[in-house]
C-alpha cells in the first residue's frame, strides 16, 4: 500500500543511504575511495536527491524528503497543517534510519578512522568556520536558492516537463548549489537530512567516535526552514506560485 508518509519516510532513508554514503565513502579510512573530495561527495548528494525522490514518489509521497520543502508546499495550500507534521516527523525518522544504515554498512571503517570530527562528517554538516550567525545565514541563503528555484522550475511559465524529468533536474540543482554554496557549511538545506542523521550517530554504536556537535545542530534546522520560509514569500509576490 502507497501513501505519502510511507513515501517520505523510505524516500528519505534512500537519500541519506546514499548521500552519507558518499561522505563515508571519500573520508573514511581504509575505503577505495578515500580522499575522493568535494566533486564526488556532491555527486553522491545529486544522485541520493535524484533516487529519493523517484523512491518517494513510487511509494505515494511528493517527493519532498525536506521539511523545508514540506513547509513552504504548505503555505502555498498543497498540504494540511496537521498533513505537513506529520510528514516532516516521518522524514526525520528516515534519516535516522538511513544513519543507521550508513553506520552499519561501514563498520570496520569507524576502527581504523581516527578522527572523531571525520566520523560525524559523514552523518551531519558543520561549519568549515564556525560562527553561528554566518552559518545561520548561510543556510539560509542556500535553502532560499534551493526552494525558490524549485517553484520556479514547476513554474507554469516554465511549462509542464515531461514525466519523470523534474527529478534529473532537482539533482541538477543539488549538484550547482554543493558546487557554489557548498563549502561554507555543507549545505545541510533540509533539517531532516543533518537531524537524522546526527540522532543516529548519537544511539549507534560508533567505534571511537565523539559527541554529535547538538550545540550546532540547530543552525541546520532553523536556516533552512527560514530559507524556505522567504523562498515562499518571494515566489508567491512574484507571481511563481
Amino acid at each position: 500500500m502507497t501513501t505519502p508518509f510511507l513515501g517520505e519516510f523510505v524516500g528519505t532513508t534512500v537519500l541519506i543511504i546514499f548521500g552519507n554514503g558518499v561522505v563515508a565513502n571519500s573520508l573514511l579510512k581504509g575505503s577505495k575511495a578515500e580522499g575522493a573530495g568535494w566533486l564526488n561527495i556532491i555527486a553522491g548528494w545529486a544522485v541520493a536527491v535524484l533516487m529519493g525522490v523517484f523512491v518517494s514518489v513510487a511509494l505515494g509521497g511528493q517527493g519532498d524528503l525536506n521539511p523545508a520543502v514540506t513547509f513552504a508546499k504548505m503555505l502555498n495550500g498543497g498540504y494540511a497543517t496537521g498533513e505537513a507534521i506529520t510528514l516532516m516527523l516521518v522524514q526525520i525518522a528516515g534519516g535516522v534510519l538511513g544513519g543507521c544504515i550508513t553506520w552499519l554498512f561501514f563498520r570496520g571503517h569507524w576502527e581504523i578512522t581516527e578522527d572523531k570530527g571525520v566520523k560525524l562528517a559523514v552523518f551531519c554538516t558543520g561549519p568549515a568556520i564556525r560562527n553561528y550567525s554566518q552559518n545561520l545565514i548561510c543556510e539560509i541563503i542556500a535553502t532560499f536558492m534551493l526552494v525558490f528555484s524549485v517553484f520556479a522550475m514547476f513554474s507554469k511559465n516554465v511549462g509542464a516537463m515531461s514525466p519523470g524529468y523534474g527529478p534529473y533536474m532537482v539533482a541538477v540543482l543539488i549538484f550547482g548549489l554543493g558546487a557554489c554554496l557548498g563549502g561554507t557549511t555543507g549545505y545541510a538545506l533540509n533539517p531532516a537530512r543533518d537531524l537524522g542523521p546526527r540522532i543516529a550517530h548519537a544511539i549507534c554504536p560508533i567505534a571511537g567516535k565523539g559527541d554529535s556537535d547538538w550545540s550546532y545542530s540547530w543552525v541546520p534546522v532553523v536556516g533552512p526552514m527560514i530559507g524556505g520560509l522567504i523562498a515562499f514569500v518571494l515566489s508567491k509576490g512574484l507571481g511563481i506560485i
